[in-house]
């Protein structure tokens, strides 16, 4: 191509006209929630049901509600529907749905049961919407304009309560996420009121722990959650709950975690059975009807139920983590918050909402006293009012002459010359005369407590004192702690029993048991494979593979299939995900990481290096730098203590030492030291054991200290090609 077609752009300029202003829309426009717990797109569709009165209308069409909100949300009508569809009751995602819904709307639990076209289903806004709307047209809070100017759109809802805690949010912008778990309504708003009352409070004391729509159990750790309620990040563990059935033999799970599916759950069994890793369920269906979720698991005679759930929850999402993100956009700016913080930012809001409505309510009432004030001016003169208007020949004049006669200022006087003829009598005017009095102590009390946040907060806690009330439920999630919430560690449920692992030169391994073996011990491998190691070992024991750069990947016998000598085995670049050029050398077994690895180089050096610098505390699949890598390998080899071994260069020399003398480096990359010194032009070639030689004078080729040259190979010591290289 032309190198006329390039222009050459500043990486830093070309970030921030290009993809920053991109970055910053999905952040702010898109996917961060605010501090009324909505994103933009939930607003959008919220308030456009609104004002087509859907909060006391019947439900309609939800094809006819995603046409009107695509004034606001140019987004797609499968966007706004699939916004929609977690909002509502049907859904089953939200603590309290904001949508009263009729059809099939799918369900939070399941990944595969697809919701109905918007053309079968039918919505209207649920009665909480009440106190999300609530005095939404008293000026509570800003509105702009939509995308094409035809139209206004709130840029927040005056929610009554902390709505931001009470349903979960999720979202993935450019750069940065946000994940809130849900909590019940009456913990939040009992918190919110002891914030209130003193901003020092012990949150833990009212705010228990997540609740989630799902139910479930949750897994009580109070420094965890302490860590989440203070900085906003954090995880908590939720499992599923179960019934044993006793007289058909199988468990029931009819609650399971908020952030899986049941479908997740099933694939992750059949995958475990299949691998043969669980053995005591002979059938698994979900059986969710009408009534709720039902995963039916049949099991096998003799199953402990107990037992296997807790094995299950170990292995599958039956047991799953949350990971919590406060991540909120307070003011444009998106922020990660404790739950403190959050309290006071919406605090914060909804102080302002009341002030704003207070403020409106005032100006009303002011307005209509005023009004009510020049009313009562013309009531010591009913006739010359009359008279006035009567005799004014320019209706223009009409205003300006009522204005001097009865020194009142036009916005009275367009009152009052409002007035019917029928109402100019002394009965009407004094009945409206009748709420001066009280529009001026409603004023006052307006003006009281504008002027007090104390005030102000009490109204906050008589609303949230009004929601508990009308909306409050009893927790879905159990919180279980203690013993009740222990596993046990994998292992224990490993079933134990001797096997023996074999390794070949194309990389293909296979476990047999002992018992197989001995009913058939030939070993079946390609035409051009052969073995080059094998060890005996528990089928609880762990394997280190070390590869041809200096990689070592560990691997759990158990998680092997056993498999009969008849049996090529499993491909372990499959099995290990190596890289297309990466060959497996060796293979060592072990159960509690005693005894040292030893790696003997070409240029004669030797490194010895104990096990225990392979282990890891988490389960890590695979260790860089494993062996020194700036020299070729001669021999690699694990042992349970030190011994004697032969080396030998390739122009026979031949040295016995005792590795003993090798000293031990925790390093796993060391190069170890000089044992071997080889002629010049010659390297070390071949490690052996005594028992794999045919040496007579063992002395004569042993020696003291290392480094050593060692001494030629005697004909006598070399019998047919066993040992000799040339």
């Amino acid at each position: 191509m032309n190198q006329e077609n390039y222009i050459e752009q500043n990486i830093t300029q070309a970030l921030e006209t290009n993809y920053m202003p991109y970055a910053m829309s999905v952040i702010i426009s898109r996917a961060i929630p605010e501090i009324d717990g909505f994103k933009p797109a939930h607003r959008k569709l919220l308030y456009t049901m609104y004002k087509m009165n859907l909060l006391t209308a019947p439900r309609t069409k939800s094809s006819n509600i995603v046409g009107q909100t695509m004034k606001l949300n140019p987004h797609g009508d499968m966007a706004i529907y699939e916004t929609m569809v977690r909002l509502t009751r049907g859904n089953g995602a939200l603590l309290h749905p904001f949508v009263d819904s009729k059809g099939n709307f799918g369900k939070q639990e399941s990944r595969d049961m697809a919701f109905a076209a918007p053309r079968y289903t039918e919505a209207r806004l649920d009665s909480i919407c009440n106190d999300v709307f609530g005095d939404i047209d008293k000026n509570t809070v800003d509105f702009v304009d939509n995308y094409d100017g035809e139209l206004k759109e709130p840029t927040l809802l005056p929610t009554a309560f902390p709505n931001i805690l009470v349903n979960p949010n999720q979202g993935i912008a450019v750069g940065m996420a946000s994940n809130i778990c849900s909590f019940n309504l009456n913990e939040v708003c009992q918190t919110t009121i002891a914030y209130l009352k003193d901003s020092e409070c012990d949150l833990s004391e009212t705010l228990i722990a997540p609740d989630f729509s799902t139910g479930g159990q949750l897994i009580y750790n109070a420094e965890e959650l302490r860590g989440i309620y203070e900085t906003g990040r954090g995880s908590f563990k939720v499992r599923s709950k179960f019934r044993y059935d006793k007289k058909n033999n199988c468990i029931e799970v009819y609650e399971i975690p908020y952030t899986t599916t049941v479908e997740a759950i099933m694939d992750k069994i059949i995958e475990l059975v299949k691998a043969g890793k669980i053995k005591d369920i002979s059938d698994l269906r979900d059986e969710t009807d009408l009534s709720g979720l039902k995963l039916t698991l049949d099991l096998k005679r003799g199953t402990d139920p107990d037992k296997l759930m807790l094995r299950l929850y170990r292995q599958t999402p039956l047991e799953d983590s949350f990971s919590c993100n406060f991540n909120i956009l307070i003011n444009g700016k998106p922020k990660v918050m404790g739950i403190r913080e959050v309290l006071k930012e919406w605090t914060t809001f909804r102080l302002g909402c009341i002030k704003r409505r207070l403020e409106f309510d005032l100006d009303k009432k002011s307005h209509r006293l005023h009004l009510l004030l020049g009313l009562e001016k013309i009531l010591l003169d009913i006739d010359k009012a009359v008279k006035i208007i009567r005799e004014t020949e320019a209706e223009s004049q009409v205003v300006p002459n009522l204005m001097k006669g009865f020194m009142i200022d036009q916005i009275q006087a367009e009152f009052i010359a409002e007035i019917k003829l029928r109402h100019l009598n002394k009965e009407y005017i004094l009945k409206r005369l009748e709420d001066i009095d009280q529009l001026k102590g409603e004023i006052a009390d307006i003006q009281k407590t504008l002027s007090s946040n104390l005030a102000m907060k009490k109204i906050i806690i008589t609303e949230l004192t009004g929601m508990m009330k009308k909306y409050g439920k009893d927790r879905r999630t159990e919180i279980i702690q203690g013993e009740d919430a222990v596993l046990p560690e994998v292992e224990s449920f490993i079933e134990d029993y001797n096997v023996k692992v074999f390794l070949t030169e194309q990389n293909y391994i296979k476990k047999i048991t002992l018992v197989s073996l001995r009913a058939s011990a030939e070993q079946k491998l390609k035409e051009d494979d052969r073995m080059i190691c094998e060890w005996e070992g528990s089928n609880k024991d762990e394997l280190l593979l070390f590869s041809n750069k200096q990689n070592c990947y560990k691997l759990k016998v158990y998680d092997l299939p056993d498999v009969k000598a008849s049996a090529l085995g499993e491909y372990l670049p499959n099995v290990l995900g190596m890289d297309a050029d990466e060959k497996i050398l060796y293979m060592a077994l072990t159960s509690k990481y005693e005894g040292f690895m030893l790696f003997a180089f070409e240029n004669g050096k030797i490194a010895k290096v104990p096990l225990t610098s392979y282990e890891t505390k988490t389960n890590r699949k695979k260790l860089a730098n494993a062996y020194y890598e700036k020299a070729p390998l001669a021999d690699i080899r694990f042992l349970n203590q030190d011994t004697e071994l032969v080396a030998m260069s390739d122009i026979n020399k031949v040295l016995i030492f005792d590795t003993a003398k090798v000293p031990v480096k925790s390093t796993r990359s060391t190069q170890g030291v000089q044992v071997l010194t080889p002629k010049k032009g010659s390297i070390l070639a071949k490690i052996s054991t005594l028992d794999e030689v045919t040496i007579t004078d063992l002395d004569y080729y042993r020696t003291r200290n290392i480094p050593a040259r060692g001494a030629y190979l005697k004909p006598e010591d070399a019998p047919g090609e066993q040992m000799t290289l040339l």
